[in-house]
């Protein structure tokens, strides 16, 4: 339960065994492979060992190809979704392979992407083809009436042209203008809508311009229908013909497309294929090539390292094996080593952030407390019940991967504290139990199966000293932790003003208020002022005296009030699923208040499963770590077989 020591490895090889090199590493799943230095005094001695070499970067194509296999995969798996591919189900396990298994299906997985992707691309142009062919057919709608080519053209002597005018006012009166200009024109109404009235205007030639002179006022505007031939219901026909036939083309491919989600699965594969190649080539990104070698640096765990050096003794290669600076700290990628019982916590070191290199793991010091205060917020049997066997259901049968793992296994400890906080206080949904019995029995005077310590709505008072006093206990835990790691780095001064100090005083307040002694608490208030005194200089003593009372005091009262919320979502918690029985209870129904009860129940419990998880998290993270923790730790990722659909197993 430890940060685990890294070591930096440097590794020189000959580049014809580079791919076996580098398959061999993303197999063991234990080197993460950093950018290289690059500094000329770094590298001097071994380029000249190299014959004076020129270093380059490997060539990127293969991890552009890699990436684009992973989207046409992915592509096509979302083509067979829409088209009726059911995935494997919410719990289903992810099915295991090996490394040879997976890639020995890789044509087999080409060429059904290819076929998948072909598929749903003839989709795409029979469903272009359907919206062409009905905006055509919009476009002819309004000429359907006229009985004349469309493709009627005008000659030297007459002009043909088809427009519209405005629909505000009446075709009796734009005809008469039309006439009115001219004997030898003519206007004829197709059809007419909300906005504009479509018509053929004939007029001979001589007459067009005082015809459209007129027209003009009246919102003439000509419409452009070349590339028609014939009249429009005929035009109209023929597309009708086009789209039954595209209807047919189109409901035939959407058939096919379903009848190919029986190649999820090589999909998948080919998926998980480019995955591990994507994370190979990322890696091989990072390596400096001579013409004959390659140069590789990275950090490999101090534990894997015996069964990593076994492994390159079969290869022509030179490394050295270094442990890291200080100054190279912030650099060192994080891997926390934990148990069982630690490991689910990493989800929420995670959110907030790692622990620096030469920092303290925080998972063993945190699980007793985020657990305990998690089961005192939700404190009902039946809710964690039901966390319990959802956590047991979930890993079970599902084999989740690590992330959603370490949620599963946190929300059964968490679970586990539940019940037994709700057996304490005598919670099962609220108090289900006795309305139930009460509607069966109104006679009924039920007793639980054993005493209760006590009930939130009844001893509220101790319920908030005994929260605070938890608190406090946490918080001297953290200033515990603080002491010894400052004295373990030599500061053993700042361990004494700082912890020590304040131990004294708060030991010095629980004397006097017994009556014991005062002695401890003078003790404590001269070593406050003693502090500022020897540490600080000039005016400093003064101010520090007076900081050091207004930041502690007030920040160690916060503090331990801001623990109040574990009792306050305790209360919340138990009076909503009352409300909810009770409202039930109303109607004098069984069945009516067990459907209410539940459907309460459930919303309480979803409230509350997500409360009491952001309030945890934030006594922790604030209160808890800000007196020990360093964060900032840079996550360690080494290059493995990161798949999404299947386990790689050996």
């Amino acid at each position: 339960m430890a940060i685990v020591k890294m070591k930096g490895l440097r590794l020189l090889a000959m580049r014809s065994d580079r791919e076996a090199l580098l398959e061999l590493l993303q197999g063991m799943g234990c080197v993460e492979i950093d950018e290289p230095n690059q500094d000329p005094q770094t590298w001097q001695g071994l380029l000249s060992q190299l014959g004076g070499e020129t270093l380059s970067r490997p060539d990127g194509q293969a991890l552009s190809q890699a990436r684009e296999d992973l989207q046409a995969a992915q592509r096509a798996l979302a083509v067979l979704k829409r088209h009726g591919d059911k995935g494997r189900g919410l719990l289903a396990p992810r099915p295991q392979l090996t490394q040879q298994q997976l890639f020995d299906g890789e044509e087999q997985g080409k060429q059904a992407v290819d076929q998948v992707l072909e598929a749903d691309r003839h989709l795409a142009a029979l469903e272009a083809q359907h919206s062409k062919l009905l905006t055509q057919r919009a476009a002819l709608a309004p000429w359907l009436e006229l009985n004349i080519p469309l493709d009627t053209a005008s000659t030297q002597e007459m002009v043909v042209q088809f427009g519209t005018v405005t629909a505000g006012v009446e075709l009796e009166q734009v005809q008469r203008a039309v006439e009115g200009a001219s004997e030898l024109a003519q206007l004829t109404q197709a059809s007419v809508d909300r906005d504009v009235r479509y018509c053929l205007l004939v007029c001979h030639a001589s007459a067009q311009e005082e015809v459209f002179q007129v027209l003009r006022d009246y919102g003439w505007s000509r419409m452009n229908l070349s590339g028609w031939t014939g009249t429009a219901k005929e035009n109209d026909q023929r597309i009708t013909q086009e789209l039954e036939q595209n209807e047919q083309q189109t409901a035939q491919a959407e058939q096919q497309l379903s009848q190919l989600t029986s190649l999820a699965e090589p999909i998948r594969q080919a998926a998980d294929r480019a995955s591990v190649r994507i994370n190979r080539e990322e890696g091989r990104s990072r390596l400096l090539d001579t013409e004959k070698t390659f140069l590789l640096e990275g950090w490999v765990p101090e534990e894997n390292w015996p069964q990593l050096e076994s492994q390159l003794k079969n290869y022509p290669c030179a490394w050295e094996l270094r442990d890291p600076t200080e100054e190279e700290y912030p650099k060192v990628p994080v891997k926390l080593k934990n148990n069982w019982f630690t490991r689910p916590l990493s989800m929420v070191t995670e959110m907030y952030s790692l622990p620096a290199y030469n920092g303290l793991d925080p998972n063993p010091l945190m699980a007793p407390f985020f657990i305990l205060f998690y089961g005192i917020m939700m404190a009902d049997m039946g809710y964690g019940l039901l966390m319990m066997i959802a956590s047991v259901v979930v890993l079970k049968k599902s084999r989740p991967r690590a992330g959603m793992h370490n949620f599963f296994a946190l929300l059964g400890l968490c679970g586990v504290s539940t019940f037994i906080m709700g057996a304490v206080t005598g919670g099962f949904f609220g108090d289900f139990i006795p309305q139930l019995l009460k509607l069966i029995n109104p006679e009924s005077t039920f007793v639980w199966f054993w005493p209760t310590l006590f009930t939130p709505l009844e001893d509220t008072m101790m319920i908030l000293v005994g929260a605070m006093a938890l608190g406090f206990v946490q918080i001297l835990v953290g200033m515990a932790i603080s002491f010894v790691k400052k004295l373990r780095r030599g500061q053993v001064m700042d361990a004494i003003w700082e912890e020590v100090t304040w131990w004294v005083v708060f030991a010095g307040l629980a004397l006097a208020i017994l009556g014991v002694t005062n002695v401890v608490i003078i003790l404590g208030g001269v070593m406050v002022v003693a502090g500022p005194i020897l540490t600080e200089k000039g005016f400093g003593k003064i101010t520090g005296i007076f900081g050091s009372l207004y930041n502690h005091v007030t920040g160690y009262f916060g503090d331990i009030l801001s623990y109040s919320r574990l009792m306050a979502l305790m209360l919340a918690g138990s009076v909503i699923a009352q409300v909810f029985n009770t409202l039930g209870a109303i109607p004098g129904n069984v069945v009516i208040f067990i459907i209410i009860s539940m459907l309460g129940n459930a919303l309480n419990f979803a409230l509350n499963l997500l409360g009491c998880y952001v309030h945890d998290l934030r006594l922790q993270c604030l209160e808890y770590f800000n007196k020990f923790y360093e964060d900032g730790g840079k996550p360690f990722r080494p290059m493995k077989l990161d798949t999404n659909y299947y386990d790689v197993v050996k």
